[in-house]
């Protein structure tokens, strides 16, 4: 243990050199802004790579998300720290790899006293000592109450879900009501995507009479099953009558239309959110990311990329990510630099004047010098997944891959759908990379093996993530 703590230590203390380097990239005028950013961080659930139209999905559009990435940078190498939801929300909370932690290795998130301690540094955490107002508005999924929840990891509010999906109309999950104002359960009427819209415009309009700057996380649940039609509650009513425990998963549920639906009412909405931010007058001084928990599902468009949601293929980890910083990304442009969930609590750190936690050094890094159009240093990005024996590491262009007892090794640059697998031909490259993802394993917490299944039944994995456990 003693020597797995030591090589953290030295990992932790090479992030933090490569997380200055790249802050200090930053142009000058970009660290000399007049006053600190609002941050409005908008999380999809389960949306593909491409299905906005603006990433090239075909048969339907999304103008408020397309308008937006107009306005700012659209990056094509942005990845989730996980292909599943509560593993990339806690990379993206803590800003490290979420294999540090307990709750980090859980998905689906099931019955066992785990979450994220709220003694941990969170981004909403570090931003409040900042002198920011902190808002988690959606989905939290990283642990329930009496012991974990957005307000005991540094949000001052929380508007939303605290598991892993609810029925859009009634907002439940599974039958159990769970929605919640803070502590109290509530009960609203309207479809999910609707409300939490509603929420987020009267938060903004709330903080912006203040003088402190705010972090608004707008965590959405669409287009996460189940998929229902916003203006047809028939599947909810169907689903509410079920007495299967699984229902909300509904396997014979969904369809092409419904889902351009959902995903169209999801960006009607942030539409409406950004027109209120510019109604108030905060859209000059506010930071506007939008991007996806991880990779598409069922219905989802992935292309160029193979793979789906629960997969290291790219198909399961590459996602969308949409910036509108004022200031620093030039309006219409475009980067392939390759980045991470975890980046983004250093990133907003820094440009809002916080400080991170030395016990707790980032894993991730600054990408500020990213979003105005430049680069940042070479590093090496790393993945694993209990479900199929996966293990991932993308350095430069070239990606190592494992799936049971198949690896590879692809070209990124010239094989985005992982066809030609190189490791016969450049065999030096694939073992030097096998070993280094094999050594960055070693400093991670081992796979426990209740995870990811304790109170499932094998069925229910086998539908859930489509593999025996």
């Amino acid at each position: 243990m003693a020597a797995i703590q030591k090589h953290i230590s030295r990992r932790s203390a090479m992030s933090i050199i490569a997380g200055a380097a790249a802050s200090a990239a930053v142009p000058a005028a970009a660290r000399m802004l007049p006053k600190k950013p609002n941050f409005l961080f908008i999380l999809a659930d389960d949306l593909g790579y491409a299905d906005l139209s603006c990433y090239g999905r075909p048969d339907y559009k999304t103008p408020a998300l397309d308008r937006l990435a107009a306005q700012g940078m659209r990056f094509t190498s942005a990845y989730a720290n996980s292909s599943v939801c509560t593993a990339t929300r806690v990379g993206l909370i803590t800003g490290r790899y979420q294999y540090r932690l307990p709750v980090g290795l859980e998905e689906p998130l099931g019955s066992r006293a785990v979450g994220l301690p709220p003694s941990h540094p969170t981004i909403a955490s570090l931003l409040r000592k900042a002198g920011y107002t902190t808002s988690l508005i959606g989905k939290w999924h990283m642990g329930v109450l009496p012991d974990y929840g957005p307000q005991q990891s540094g949000y001052d509010e929380f508007w939303g879900l605290r598991k892993g999906g609810v029925d859009y109309f009634t907002h439940d999950y599974n039958g159990e009501p769970d929605l919640w104002d803070g502590p109290t359960p509530i009960k609203r009427t309207g479809y999910l995507t609707d409300l939490l819209a509603d929420r987020t415009i009267e938060s903004m309009e709330r903080f912006g009479n203040s003088d402190k700057p705010w972090l608004i996380s707008l965590h959405l649940t669409a287009p996460h099953w189940p998929w229902e039609d916003p203006e047809n509650d028939d599947e909810s009513r169907r689903l509410a009558k079920s007495t299967d425990a699984r229902r909300l998963m509904h396997y014979d549920g969904g369809t092409m239309e419904i889902y351009a639906k959902m995903v169209a009412n999801m960006d009607a909405n942030i539409g409406r959110v950004l027109a209120a931010l510019k109604k108030q007058g905060q859209d000059r001084d506010t930071v506007v990311v939008f991007t996806s928990d991880n990779g598409g599902e069922r219905f989802s468009t992935n292309w160029p990329f193979s793979g789906r949601k629960t997969d290291l293929l790219e198909g399961g980890i590459r996602v969308p990510a949409i910036v509108r910083w004022p200031g620093l990304a030039k309006a219409g442009s475009t980067s392939d630099v390759p980045f991470m969930s975890m980046d983004w609590l250093p990133t907003f750190v820094a440009a809002g004047g916080g400080a991170l936690d030395a016990n707790y050094a980032p894993d991730g890094i600054d990408i500020r010098n990213a979003i105005a159009g430049g680069t940042l240093p070479e590093r090496s990005l790393y993945w694993r997944y209990r479900h199929n024996n996966q293990a991932a590491l993308r350095k430069g262009s070239m990606k190592y891959l494992k799936i049971n007892n198949n690896s590879f090794l692809f070209d990124l640059s010239t094989d985005p759908m992982e066809r030609a697998n190189l490791k016969a031909r450049r065999p030096e490259l694939f073992k030097a990379m096998e070993a280094e993802w094999l050594d960055w394993n070693k400093t991670m917490l081992p796979l426990d093996p209740e995870s990811m299944s304790h109170g499932f039944t094998a069925d229910v994995m086998v539908d859930y993530m489509g593999v025996e456990k």
